[in-house]
């Protein structure tokens, strides 16, 4: 009897769907939140990727208090030190927004050695011309802050000072928008924030396109399954 049923549990561990989700290892992803944003906005991104068998780091940080490199080297230091001391074999990220240039930053100062891949979702890798027109207004400066200011697509603005990636990233971009008003300062198509074209990045792995907008772009269904397809495989699927 006791045979029997080891076996019956052999076999269903063996086709459990769950199998097929685990992450090679101690695989840990690292979450990190736009800008005037909080990390419950990645909750439904990290469900997800705890389901497919990542360790996950949903990552607070106070987004408006700092600059870009204060915000990389006060965030992403002690998430990945927190992460290693875990065990992790692999260490990945996944951000939205100004979470990609705090990436690009940390990564510009310092190396990862057990480094895996990077997912960003609208990110402003060549920064925004919503922040050409408004960054000098009073208001826009109070809510957004310093790194807020960062973000221009001037050749001398932060996010086109970091240069090319040197590391594994897959990059998604958001091509509707609720935001009109922005939209109407932003050439070609966009998600509200950045343009389609200015999410791109030298040196990048993969790129894709998703019709969903830059505020909701982490919670979309189509959005997870390819943050978890580049993961796994450093491409999305075309």
């Amino acid at each position: 009897m006791r045979l029997f049923i080891f076996t019956i549990l052999f076999v269903f561990m063996a086709i459990s769907p769950l199998t097929t989700l685990t992450a090679s290892g101690q695989e840990y992803v690292i979450l990190l939140h736009g800008l005037c944003r909080t990390s419950r906005s990645m909750d439904t991104m990290a469900d997800a990727l705890t389901q497919a068998g990542y360790q996950v780091r949903n990552v607070d940080y106070p987004s408006r208090s700092a600059t870009v490199e204060q915000l990389a080297e006060s965030t992403i230091g002690p998430a990945v030190a927190d992460c290693e001391r875990a065990g992790a074999t692999k260490i990945n990220f996944v951000t939205h927004s100004l979470g990609g240039i705090l990436v690009r930053s940390y990564l510009a100062q310092h190396a990862i050695t057990n480094l895996g891949r990077v997912v960003m979702l609208g990110p402003p890798n060549q920064g925004s011309e919503v922040v050409d027109k408004l960054g000098g207004w009073w208001l826009f400066k109070k809510i957004n802050g310093p790194a807020g200011n960062e973000l221009s697509t001037g050749t001398n603005s932060t996010p086109n000072r970091l240069g090319a990636a040197n590391f594994c990233v897959g990059i998604i971009a958001g091509n509707r928008s609720i935001n009109w008003i922005n939209s109407w300062l932003i050439p070609g198509r966009d998600d509200g924030k950045v343009s389609v074209q200015r999410t791109k990045l030298a040196g990048m792995a993969d790129w894709i396109e998703a019709s969903t907008s830059h505020p909701f772009i982490m919670k979309n269904k189509t959005v997870i399954a390819q943050t978890i397809s580049f993961l796994r495989t450093g491409k999305f699927k075309h």
